[in-house]
């Protein structure tokens, strides 16, 4: 019986961290080498993080890149590895070296290059054109990279009919809600159509907006995971792969036979890697076939994961929040204390004349709940400083939003001022509904270092408050939070519904319209009252600049503003 040992090394990258990120190589390829692996695989661009961005274009990372590469090639033997870095020739390129033996074997170029949504690879890398196999031993095998596989006659496809029976597809692929179902489904696909192995590995972590998943996966012949990684975390997954399983079924398939006389021969490269002589050693029993994260639990698991990694990578000492009371504040502090530790979170209360006793109430009982220290800072007295200083130049003038944005900008100095004495980063409380129609302060509840929730809905904001207390199995959010009507608390009597359609109306509309681009006229299909969407569109349209300005936040839907969602400013474009 021919079986492959393979190890795919889910691991959590920075962007530029050379040092860093060979060390984490290395101490997994002695891992692997503990499991006697033949194989160990590392994802996409893992000597320099990814995405790099526009470090791509200095030729001294470049350089430290491939130092890099070389610092782990002289170090490896005993085992086969693949690595995603940049190479270099004529241009650059998004590749992956086959090593073993202190020597590298082959590279691999990726062959297709995103360029929608978040990724931007055709700023940086040239395409590759060779779609090489392996032979190790008796077994051939192909690497490819991400966006490769995706292809149905790409080059997971042509390694296959040159002989490939596993397919490696290295991976940098970030997450939103239902893409692991979605690219599951994918996998499926390429595994049955080609008959093939695929032995996919996503990288895992936070970088800046986005978050990587890792949820790697083992397809077999029938399209069947027969290993899965950790959702969030770092793992080593460990496959036995029988071959032989694969020749019998190829053995059943004569439209396979007339695909392969097609195929270019002379286009094929078959090179060889050395065997390793592995005495002998017992099947492994499979440990790491997992169930996926129910969905809720999915999306708070990456808030959690993108607001650690930032936080950490980018060595703030803490974070601090300004809480209010409300839902919106309240899991923001809820998802930084299960990222940082409660003892590394604080909570600053400024409450003015038009602040609840039931807001101060909530906004103390979550703090002792949560564990979390709170700071309370009353602006009555800043606020009517302000007022006397304006009093002049606005005299005979009636109050406004002016004021009630003026109490905004004092909160937010206020928490910017213990950002920059202690060190901490200021966490934004605003959701993905309020950025999308403005209905925030530039400069106020906008001022911060990282926006958690703001690709988050404000309707699923609730569920998540709700899945959390679940988690906990007690009230760790305050019952109150979720039943009272939301309000700034900004003037008297306010609420968002004086402003705003209900947020079980308006969170529909703004996804039909920013992140599936429907007209007018089919939000009108949807059964929505014709004043109200054009309201919204005006509201989103008009509020551009502000979220040009808004600190960066965690994607977690299929469309977020800024990396994905990009309108010009100025723009008299309405549909209606």
């Amino acid at each position: 019986m021919r079986i492959l040992r393979i190890a795919l090394a889910q691991i959590n990258t920075t962007v530029g961290d050379f040092d860093g990120n060979v060390a984490k190589i290395l101490n997994y390829i002695k891992k692997a080498k503990n499991f006697s692996a033949d194989i160990v695989a590392f994802p996409e661009l893992a000597i320099t993080g990814y995405p790099p961005e526009d470090l791509l274009l200095k030729t001294q990372f470049i350089d430290d890149n491939l130092d890099a590469l070389q610092k782990i090639t002289k170090k490896i033997d005993g085992i086969t590895v693949i690595i995603g870095f940049v190479d270099r020739k004529d241009d650059i390129y998004n590749a992956a070296a086959i090593i073993h033996d202190r020597k590298i074997i082959d590279i691999y170029h990726k062959k297709y290059l995103p360029n929608y949504g978040v990724f931007d690879e055709y700023r940086y890398f040239q395409a590759g054109s060779r779609c090489p196999v392996y032979l190790k031993g008796e077994t051939l095998f192909g690497v490819n990279i991400c966006e490769d596989i995706w292809y149905p006659e790409g080059p997971a496809r042509t390694q296959s009919l040159a002989g490939a029976e596993v397919i490696i597809n290295i991976n940098a692929s970030p997450y939103h809600i239902g893409k692991a179902h979605f690219r599951e489904q994918m996998l499926h696909t390429r595994a049955v159509d080609n008959i093939v192995f695929i032995a996919y590995l996503n990288a895992v972590g936070g970088q800046d907006e986005l978050v990587f998943d890792g949820h790697s996966m083992i397809f077999n012949q029938d399209g069947i995971i027969i290993a899965r990684g950790k959702q969030f975390e770092e793992d080593l997954i460990i496959a036995d792969l029988e071959l032989e399983n694969t020749m019998i079924k190829r053995l059943h398939a004569p439209l396979r036979r007339q695909e392969i006389i097609k195929l270019d021969k002379t286009s094929i490269e078959k090179i060889e890697v050395p065997q390793l002589k592995i005495t002998k050693r017992k099947f492994l029993v499979q440990a790491y076939q997992k169930t996926s994260l129910e969905p809720l639990e999915e999306i708070y698991s990456a808030l959690v994961l993108g607001t650690s990694d930032y936080i950490k990578k980018n060595d703030f000492k803490g974070a601090v929040i300004g809480v209010s009371g409300g839902i919106d504040s309240a899991l923001v502090a809820a998802i930084a204390t299960d990222a940082l530790g409660k003892e590394n979170v604080h909570a600053l209360f400024m409450p003015s004349i038009y602040t609840s006793k039931e807001s101060i109430e909530d906004a103390y009982e979550l703090a002792k709940r949560l564990g979390i220290k709170i700071m309370e800072i009353p602006i009555n007295d800043i606020f009517n400083s302000y007022i006397a200083s304006l009093k002049k130049f606005f005299k005979g003038l009636k109050s406004n939003v002016t004021e009630e944005n003026l109490q905004a900008r004092i909160r937010g100095n206020l928490l910017m001022a213990f950002s920059n004495k202690f060190g901490w980063i200021v966490l934004t409380t605003g959701n993905k509904s309020e950025m999308s129609v403005g209905y925030a302060t530039l400069y106020g509840d906008m001022a911060g270092g990282f926006a958690v929730i703001k690709d988050v809905p404000k309707t699923m904001v609730y569920k998540l408050c709700k899945w959390r207390n679940k988690k906990s199995g007690e009230l760790i959010i305050p019952e109150r939070m979720f039943t009272k009507e939301p309000s700034a608390e900004l003037k008297k009597g306010q609420k968002d519904s004086d402003i705003l359609p209900p947020y079980h109306e308006l969170d529909p509309i703004l996804k039909a319209y920013i992140e599936e681009d429907k007209s007018f006229q089919e939000i009108l299909l949807m059964g929505c009252e014709i004043e109200c969407v054009q309201k919204v569109i005006r509201m989103v349209d008009r509020s551009e600049y502000k979220r040009r300005q808004s600190p960066p936040g965690i994607k977690i839907t299929a469309r977020a503003f800024g990396r994905d969602r990009r309108f010009p400013i100025t723009n008299k474009y309405r549909g209606f």
